[in-house]
């Protein structure tokens, strides 16, 4: 024998820190010795595989543990054949005869977060070496003592497939001859002071079994063929800030459910074909998806992730993931996703405490527990950890075709006193609250994604006046394309809720965003957060007695929000005035339909979008101020806003009466000629009384408002009209 009796307890314990120096095949003197450790086994040979000739091996521990000590002195390919006490005979490739997967190189790189291919480099990936066949499996766990991958190939038994680690790198790594996509696994990890060994499930991985277990599943990408290439190319020639963008927010398990089958949700592929005819004929350019990554309870919606490499399989595989992003694609639909780099929960099976020690998050409290939400936050001083989360990010845009995030609880990430008192945070190195290392990691993830994917659109949500949100990396910026306008949206909805009796007195709620509107590159987003925890819905939210008359309410608020400079966002069930409440647990009331205050709302989204994008050249000057104007901004005594926007070929006149009472009203413009009446949210089309212009009003040589001409308008009572004209 030529291992102690100490080193053969340590790999049949599964203590030896780096296996790969003792299985496998070794070079001893004049010859070599091979070992292997095999459950279920009574005999075992090496088998050479050039010459067919096999080697009797001695068992050395009952738990089968072998051992053969050989007079050949090169190196062989070689395999085990095995037999079973039963009789049964097979073949068995040793998993520790292969070099590493990664090389110095990848290892130098991943080491200091310049490696932006990382979602190529760790978690499990199907491989061929040798012309062998398996499954390369690798994770990042520098303070493990020993990592194992379990899994239903070895009976979830963390002694028979010990991974090596890497050198300095705090990387592991095993590749396992035999196995195939579908396999489930997780790591079994001892950590550098309690010796008993714990479960985590793979950080990288792009699939995962449904709660309770959270085991990975390895899974073959690369079987789906996609047939977006149109749009593909189409992005990548696209300016996303001067393009329309009309974008519908969407929690995949509650937009539409199957009552006769249990009330069970789509799935990705039946979401990608209803998805895409709704928007279509919806004149949505987009859906937003709340966080379709991986994450095991329902009621966070998604925000609290444990798979940021992995689509919820809860509406099916990945490759149902991608065949729904294609279908929408085809359709000429785009797909942002909310990403979550701000905080990550402490379930046990995931990244909290991941090699025993606080490896992800911050080990401090005062920069690691996120106050609000119970959660963790990650170390973004870490050069692995910002890898990850870029990896992640590039990992969805290559993968899953996806055109961009919103990036969730940015202003979280920016402060670090954000939610907290005196005493309950650690300023940064110059004395600041500011956090410089998750500014630095925002910045190289919007570098990064705009790099890799042209045409790709990253939003902040973002809720304070950090300056430089959507300025580029290069002039000092984080780099955002856009960013949510929560000033505005906040401002707004207050004026609405407000009974019109009283707006008179918060009129400067409406105009006071134009003061910073061309600070940043503002979306108005109606979002999920505006219609939840007792917040009421939109429709709610008026202050009317009767549907028509939150209707009407409802109908100017979101025409008042399309007209606005700036992209638009709108959550799901906020097109058509659902009434409760959103419910992550049930589908939107579609049957509400059939009302025509309903109805009439989802036809005044439609024209509003169809408007936009009619229109398109008006998009093009969203963030131009030279392209806006105020008519009439001081009418507070009527409750009245008039306000004009210009674009090449187009020029909209925008009037807002938002008291219930009709009004003749004269509005001064620089062009004769016919005005349209491009929309009225009065019309009967929208369940409206049919006040209005009878299609268009002719200016007259009439002075007013400091311009030459001017028109007369009738503007029904809770309205907005817009007037076009081409220039």
């Amino acid at each position: 024998m030529r291992i102690r009796p100490e080193e053969v307890a340590s790999l049949v314990e599964a203590r030896h820190p780096c296996p790969h120096d003792l299985m496998g095949l070794h070079s001893v003197g004049k010859g070599c010795v091979v070992r292997a450790f095999l459950r279920d086994v009574a005999i075992c040979e090496v088998l050479d595989v050039a010459s067919g000739r096999t080697y009797a091996m001695e068992r050395l521990d009952e738990k089968g543990f072998f051992e053969a000590v050989l007079p050949k002195v090169a190196p062989f390919v070689h395999r085990f054949k095995v037999q079973s006490a039963t009789g049964h005979t097979w073949e068995v490739e040793d998993p520790y005869r292969f070099l590493p997967t990664l090389g110095e190189q990848d290892l130098h790189f991943l080491a200091i977060g310049d490696d932006h291919r990382f979602h190529h480099k760790l978690g499990s990936h199907l491989k061929s070496i040798d012309g062998v066949a398996g499954v390369a499996f690798t994770v990042w766990a520098p303070h493990a003592r020993r990592v194992s991958v379990v899994g239903d190939f070895n009976q979830w038994d963390g002694r028979y497939h010990p991974l090596r680690r890497l050198g300095a790198s705090g990387i592991w790594e095993l590749f396992i001859p035999g196995l195939s996509a579908g396999v489930r696994y997780k790591y079994e990890i001892i950590g550098p002071e309690n010796p008993a060994p714990f479960l985590k499930t793979d950080p990288c991985a792009t699939y995962f079994e449904q709660a309770p277990h959270h085991a990975a599943v390895v899974c073959d990408l690369s079987s789906y063929t996609w047939n977006d290439r149109a749009w593909m190319d189409a992005r990548s020639r696209r300016d996303p800030v001067r393009a329309p963008l009309n974008v519908y927010e969407v929690h995949l398990g509650s937009w539409r459910r199957i009552p006769e089958e249990g009330n069970r949700p789509l799935t990705y592929r039946e979401l990608g074909v209803a998805l895409s005819a709704y928007c279509r004929e919806q004149g949505f350019t987009h859906v937003e998806l709340l966080p379709p990554a991986e994450h095991p309870f329902d009621g966070s919606w998604g925000y609290q992730v444990t798979g940021y490499y992995a689509p919820t399989s809860r509406f099916g595989s990945p490759t149902d993931f991608m065949a729904m992003v294609d279908t929408l694609h085809q359709a000429g639909i785009g797909v942002l996703v909310d990403f979550v780099p701000a905080h990550f929960p402490r379930d046990a099976f995931a990244l909290a405490n991941f090699d025993g020690t606080h490896l992800y998050e911050h080990a401090d409290p005062r920069q690691g527990a996120h106050q609000d939400w119970g959660t963790l936050i990650f170390n973004f001083g870490r050069h692995e950890v910002r890898n990850f989360l870029v990896g992640a990010a590039l990992s969805w845009l290559e993968r899953f075709h996806i055109d961009g995030f919103r990036v969730d609880a940015v202003a979280s990430m920016l402060y670090l006193d954000y939610s907290r008192e005196d005493g309950q945070w650690i300023p940064n190195a110059h004395g600041g609250r500011e956090n410089l290392e998750a500014i630095t990691f925002l910045r190289q993830l919007n570098a990064l994604v705009h790099h890799a994917a042209p045409g790709t659109i990253t939003i902040a949500e973002e809720s304070t006046a950090f300056p430089g949100v959507t300025r580029s990396v290069s002039e000092g910026g984080l780099g955002f394309d856009l960013k949510w306008n929560m000033g505005w949206m906040h401002d707004t909805l207050d004026y609405f809720k407000q009974d019109p009796v009283y707006r008179r007195w918060h009129h400067g709620k409406l105009t006071f965003g134009m003061l910073y509107n061309w600070s940043e590159r503002f979306v108005q987003a109606f979002s999920h957060d505006e219609v939840v925890h007792g917040k009421g819905s939109l429709l709610t939210k008026s202050p009317q007695w009767d549907l028509s008359g939150k209707a009407r309410n409802l109908r100017a608020l979101l025409a008042f929000q399309w007209a606005w400079p700036g992209k638009k966002t709108l959550f799901m069930g906020c097109e058509f005035g659902q009434p409760a409440e959103w419910s992550h647990e049930r589908s939107l009331d579609w049957h509400l339909l059939g009302i025509a205050e309903h109805a009439g709302l989802q036809h005044l989204v439609r024209d509003l979008n169809h408007l936009v994008l009619s229109d398109g050249a008006m998009s093009a000057t969203d963030f131009d101020p030279q392209a806006f104007s105020w008519i009439r901004a001081d009418d507070a005594t009527d409750s009245i806003l008039v306000f004009e926007r210009r674009a090449a070929g187009v020029t909209w006149i925008v009037a807002c009466n938002f008291v219930p009472f009709s009004r003749d009203y004269r509005i001064g413009v620089t062009t004769a000629g016919r005005w349209q009446e491009a929309l009225n949210t009065d019309s009967t089309h929208y369940a409206g009384t049919g006040e209005g212009n009878l299609g268009g009003v002719d200016a007259e040589p009439v002075s007013w408002d400091s311009r030459p001409f001017s028109i007369p308008v009738r503007l029904p009572g809770l309205s907005v009209v817009i007037f076009r004209r081409p220039s």
